[in-house]
């Protein structure tokens, strides 16, 4: 058994989602839809809610929604579930629809991260919004999670708030907000919830669940794995780990240093993923870094649990269930953004379920003070709990209440981001890949949990055969990443004690099962079932994985690219790459050889679509400029280009906001990182993706010859942009309105490549699927 179907290597091995007796408000049967009103409580025969969700998006019934999973999966569980979907906050009268809950508030901001979901990287207000009816904007607060938190509160005090969903999960810790340009509280402090859920939440939302209906005061739940919530000081029998400071004074065991790369029993057997980073580290603090940092006063505190830890003058290893690393303080990472680095660096090697330690941040200071408490993540659900997750009765549509007859399907007012996946599964969840600018690993994990087979066709099926308008086509089987299905590590105790960000970075790693042979069973039973036409792959792809096996290549090249296939190398140089954790634009340029190869067998002329990022930390404007060339080599012209995105607690936004890198140790003499601040720079990395739009002209002119590369302008073939030119320069506006990077070289059609590569937004800073719940790439 691999172990991304086995949870018997984590830690505290979790209950299973379909082991818990069911609330005695079973016996009202499932609801065709989870109600939104009393009028459906009373057709229902329900006088109230256990449960109340609150959510920033429009309510669809759909495993793809955040409040479908959570309402059906406790409606599964025995509970009677009602959904707020965005409700006017001007007043809390809106948060009393339906009645006081029995239980809890749930609240979530939706899909997205609500300041992603108003504003673009540039700051500018958003007049859509893919996660409401009509597609219209400005339906949801901005800081939605607190807001609805509030409102709550106001409606009813005292019921208990569990706040979720990826605005919650990003924001756990204190955090660079991008948007107020300065590091805020933990969203646990400034919403006042009393327990905030990170992660994929099924696990821990029916635990609390039934421990708040036994009668548990909410208080007093602080065991559950995945949430976070306020507590004055650490209780007695846990060994505080000290990670409030860089600058460690004299040599300090490895076994106890947070950059620990990989756990003791994987130590003691010798196996490492990571041995070099874990020996740097060691050399690091037995060199002293205090003696390379800037001097500080040190305050020395007896720890009480530390005589019970020595022995013969060796400092032995604190249990790692009862460890606890307390990470600077928020007013300190407030205020010192090369500590904010260090807290992120820490944060991340602590999201292994198999081996992550509990963390805890001050806030505060004095009698004030409260310490906001992470558990570690939760236990990832196995097939059979994925399948259960999936296999819920789902609707698979909006809620009745959007009928209409503006636009949409079967008289529903259209919501985008329902329509781009009414007809595509998610076959599994994580990924992996560790990409910096991307959030899926710090909500979904690293750990790839695949559904069955057989669970995945019977979705299929049933859209085939319930879900109006289908054709034949479905429009994606997939997930983060295309290609991760059931590929996990060859060894389950190495995977439950390895702390790299990457499997695949800087390659692939040793121990990563790169057998694609599961998916490609599955693409060609899917694509013989009988009414479906064809299988399309929609989302995002990792190359360099999909090169590991020729055999899928070829299958996805022969039967499931509908003409073009995104792909996201996001850029050709090594400088922001190496900051991206991405490859080589070489296995680009294999993944293509092969991709041509098998095209031109199967007798098709297909293309491949890629993706690029400007202004990434770590970008120079020479990076920029030599992409562009590359660019135009390659005959590309990217139509709409995505600029980088400091979203919530990624990688990159701690780059972008303390210019270090919390990849390797972080000092206060480390490399400092090339960071792309400030209008004009940020519109020129874009502009150069954009060379051949004439707006874009004057401003790379002027660059260029800042840069001693005057070169590059002229008339010819081997040159970026023209000399001026009066009756078109700051004159040319694209016809083309839709996301596309068009390859004009191979004869492609404009409208044929708009609508075959509308790119999802990166809300989280990358290329996402559908599947996780994060809105499609959007007009800027």
């Amino acid at each position: 058994m691999n172990a991304y179907t086995d949870v018997s290597f984590f830690p505290r091995n979790a209950k299973p989602l379909n082991s818990y007796r069911k609330y005695w408000a079973a016996r009202f049967g499932t609801a065709p839809f989870l109600p939104m009103s009393r009028d459906e409580m009373q057709q229902l025969g329900w006088d109230s809610c256990d449960i109340i969700i609150v959510t920033g998006d429009a309510y669809v019934d759909h495993p793809s929604f955040g409040m479908a999973v959570i309402g059906r999966m406790l409606e599964n569980q025995g509970f009677r579930v009602g959904i707020i979907a965005q409700p006017d906050w001007q007043s809390a009268d809106p948060f009393k629809a339906l009645g006081k809950p029995n239980l809890f508030f749930g609240v979530t901001a939706g899909n997205m991260d609500s300041m992603i979901n108003r504003y673009t990287a540039d700051r500018k207000i958003r007049s859509d919004d893919a996660y409401t009816p009509g597609d219209v904007g400005g339906k949801r607060p901005d800081r939605a999670a607190l807001v609805y938190s509030q409102r709550c509160k106001e409606a009813y005090s005292d019921v208990p708030i569990v706040l979720g969903g990826i605005e919650g999960s990003l924001r756990r810790i204190a955090h660079y907000d991008y948007w107020s340009d300065k590091v805020r509280r933990s969203i646990v402090v400034d919403s006042k919830c009393d327990l905030l859920l990170y992660g994929n939440a099924e696990r821990a939302i029916v635990e609390i669940a039934h421990r708040l209906a036994a009668k548990e005061p909410v208080q007093q739940i602080t065991d559950v794995r995945g949430t976070a919530f306020v507590r004055r000081e650490t209780p007695e029998g846990w060994y505080e780990i000290d990670s409030s400071s860089i600058d460690i004074p004299g040599r300090v065991e490895a076994h106890v240093n947070p950059y620990l790369m990989v756990s003791e029993q994987a130590k003691a057997q010798g196996q490492s993923c990571a041995r070099e980073d874990e020996a740097q580290a060691v050399a690091d603090a037995a060199n002293g870094p205090a003696a390379q940092a800037t001097v500080v006063p040190l305050n020395f505190v007896p720890n009480p649990n530390m005589p019970a830890l020595q022995g013969k003058g060796k400092l032995k290893v604190p249990p790692r269930d009862r460890s606890v690393i307390r990470l600077p303080s928020y007013d300190h990472v407030k205020s010192d953004p090369v500590l904010y680095a260090h807290a992120n660096r820490v944060l991340h090697l602590e999201t292994n379920p198999g081996n992550a330690r509990c963390l805890v941040q001050s806030h505060g200071e004095g009698v004030t003070a409260r310490d906001v408490w992470i558990n570690p993540p939760p236990i990832p659900l196995t097939t059979a709990e994925m399948d259960l997750v999936f296999d819920l009765p789902y609707a698979r549509s909006p809620h009745p209440a959007y009928a209409d007859d503006k636009g949409g399907h079967d008289g529903v007012t259209k919501i985008p981001a329902w329509e781009m996946i009414r007809f595509s599964v998610n076959i599994m969840r994580g990924c992996f890949g560790g990409c910096t600018f991307c959030s899926i690993t710090e909500h979904e994990g690293r750990i790839i949990q695949s559904r069955s087979e057989d669970s995945v066709i019977r979705e299929i099926e049933d859209i085939r055969d319930k879900v109006s308008g289908f054709t034949g086509v479905i429009s994606d089987l997939g997930g983060p990443t295309a290609n991760m299905y059931r590929i996990g590590c060859k060894s389950p105790e190495i995977e439950a004690a390895c702390r790299k960000p990457s499997c695949v970075y800087p390659g692939i790693c040793q121990n990563l099962n790169t057998d694609h042979s599961s998916l490609i069973h599955m693409y060609r039973r899917a694509r013989a079932l009988k009414g479906v036409k064809k299988i399309l792959i929609g989302s995002g792809l990792r190359y360099d994985l999909a090169v590991k096996s020729p055999e899928y290549v070829k299958e996805l090249v022969t039967h499931h690219v509908g003409g073009y296939l995104k792909i996201a190398p996001e850029h050709t140089e090594g400088g922001p790459l190496s900051k991206m954790m991405k490859p080589g634009i070489g296995s680009y340029d294999k993944f293509k050889q092969m991709f041509d190869r098998f095209s031109a067998e199967a007798g098709k002329k297909q293309f491949l679509v890629p993706y690029f990022i400007a202004a990434h930390p770590g970008t120079r404007d020479e990076d920029m400029m030599n992409l562009a060339l590359w660019l135009k080599k390659n005959g590309f012209r990217a139509d709409q280009v995505q600029t980088f995105y400091p979203s919530p607690m990624a990688t990159a936004t701690a780059m972008y906001h303390s210019g270090k890198d919390p990849l390797s140790r972080v000092t206060r003499t480390s490399e400092a990182v090339d960071i792309v601040r400030g209008e004009r720079r940020r519109r020129l990395h874009k502009a150069f993706l954009r060379y051949h739009d004439a707006n874009n002209w004057p401003l790379l002119r002027e660059a260029l010859k800042a840069m001693g590369r005057a070169d590059l302008i002229g008339n010819g073939k081997h040159h970026l942009i023209p000399t001026f030119q009066p009756l078109t320069d700051g004159g040319y506006t694209s016809a083309r309105r839709k996301n596309s990077t068009a390859t004009p070289k191979l004869g492609a059609s404009k409208a044929g490549v708009a609508k075959s590569s509308m790119r999802q937004e990166p809300t989280q800073g990358r290329v996402l699927t559908q599947h996780t719940g994060l809105p499609p790439r959007k007009k800027k």
